[in-house]
């Protein structure tokens, strides 16, 4: 069974050594968690990938950043209010200097990277990153090249597991803490199981790369998390709440922005907020709002809020099933909204994320990744494994990787494994526009400056 006291121990990722602390008179180590992740690069470039829509010219819609912003607010506020339950109900928390804000930190902090893993054009991109080595011959090249477990991750493009990687690399300097890395990972297994459990919630994706395993069995082993499976443990209790604040988001905000560029009538989104409301929502109150605008921003709030109480209580309720591994189920499935979310889902599939200018970008999202891997995948191949092929095209395509691109030791007996993650790290990592515009180039379509 884990133990609150060990899973918000203090220290800070680094498997070289047994603890790693900062100290900061102003500020609690997971805050200072939360600081280095807003000032990082990674976290910056998610201001040019789009939440669910292209950004149009004149209406608000989110980007990721702001939808992040938003996950990590809600995180707070989930995180402090499970918090004084947590320090009220094991009075040693606040004997080792656990409080309430301590734990509203960690999980707003684990909220704010919860998609920094993922590539440009949102899910399109992670099914373009997958098919490119399932079906383009110039990816399907590389798979007698690794090892099995290895291709499954080339197959299988994650978003939470690159964002595991990302957070736990050497070179972005920012080392956050044991707690919150395990807060993050909500799907604490690697992508090749022997048999996934379907009813754990914690199994339906995977949450690090075969390069990763031994990174969180570290993690694992010094916050005292168990395991449902030789091959998966349980989550981080906090990961619930991660989950959650995001849940809770992108259902209630993606409607919001289907509304506000015509996909959904304003009727269609009021009356499905007031399925959660229920009593608490006053006709007569709206009506002082005189633009729908106002309408939409007063029912998002109300409606957030109701969902943040609901989450808080069923976690409470689970928190000791939580403890010994036997809950594993998304908060917002249990609760009294959990019908209208469902009703909320169904009618965002069918009017906004199939709507036209989402399968826009879905479509020029394969495009382009496809595109970019190819010419990158063809350089690297031709360099090291098919060197009679290797061309003047294919040395000005590989100047165009990183300065710290790992240029140098591979051929026909080394594996490449780590050279296509750190070609998957680069062409992830890009923003929507850096994509295009680099896709162009490299594809002839625009010279630069042009």
């Amino acid at each position: 069974m884990m133990q609150w006291e060990k899973l918000l121990a203090s220290g800070r990722f680094d498997p070289t050594k047994k603890k790693s602390t900062v100290h900061d008179s102003f500020r609690s180590e997971f805050e200072i968690d939360y600081d280095r992740i807003i000032f990082s690069a990674p976290f910056r470039n998610l201001q040019d990938k789009t939440q669910v829509f292209p950004l149009p010219e004149h209406d608000f819609v989110h980007t990721r950043l702001t939808h992040s912003l938003e996950v990590s607010s809600v995180g707070r506020s989930l995180g402090k209010s499970v918090g004084e339950y947590l320090v009220d109900k094991y009075p040693d928390l606040f004997e080792i200097g656990i409080h309430s804000s301590d734990i509203g930190a960690i999980v707003a902090a684990a909220a704010l990277t919860h998609d920094i893993g993922n590539p440009p054009f949102g899910h399109a991109g992670e099914e373009a990153i997958s098919d490119f080595f399932k079906h383009h011959p110039y990816g399907i090249v590389w798979q007698g090249q690794v090892k099995p477990v290895e291709w499954t991750d080339l197959c299988n493009f994650e978003g939470n597991a690159q964002g595991f990687r990302m957070l736990v690399a050497h070179n972005n300097g920012l080392k956050l803490s044991y707690a919150t890395l395990a807060s993050f990972t909500k799907y604490p297994r690697p992508a090749q199981v022997f048999e996934r459990d379907k009813k754990r919630r914690s199994q339906k994706k995977f949450g690090f790369f075969a390069d990763q395993i031994q990174d969180y069995a570290h993690l694992s082993k010094v916050l005292g998390l168990g395991k449902s499976s030789p091959e998966c443990w349980s989550r981080h209790p906090l990961a619930f709440l991660v989950e959650a604040a995001d849940d809770i988001c992108y259902s209630i905000i993606d409607l919001e922005d289907g509304c506000t560029l015509g996909l959904v009538s304003f009727e269609q989104s009021r009356d499905l907020m007031v399925e959660i409301l229920r009593e608490r929502f006053k006709p007569e109150k709206l009506e002082k709002y005189t633009t729908q605008t106002q309408k939409l921003a007063i029912l998002r709030a109300m409606t957030i809020g109701k969902l943040v109480e609901e989450c808080v209580i069923a976690f409470c309720q689970k928190e000791e099933e939580m403890l010994t591994g036997d809950f594993d189920q998304a908060l917002t499935e249990i609760i009294p909204s959990a019908a209208a979310l469902s009703k909320i889902s169904d009618l965002s599939v069918q009017k906004i994320y199939r709507s036209k200018p989402v399968l826009e970008k879905e479509a020029a999202g394969f495009q382009v990744l496809e595109g970019l891997l190819e010419v990158f995948s063809m350089a690297l191949n031709h360099k090291f494994y098919q060197t009679e092929l290797y061309s003047g095209r294919d040395k000005s395509i590989l100047r165009l990787l990183p300065e710290d691109f790992p240029l140098e030791g591979w051929g026909e007996h080394v594996n490449p494994y780590p050279m296509l993650r750190a070609l998957i790290d680069f062409i992830s990592g890009m923003t929507d526009k850096y994509a295009l515009a680099l896709y162009r180039k490299v594809k002839g379509i625009s010279l630069p400056g042009a």
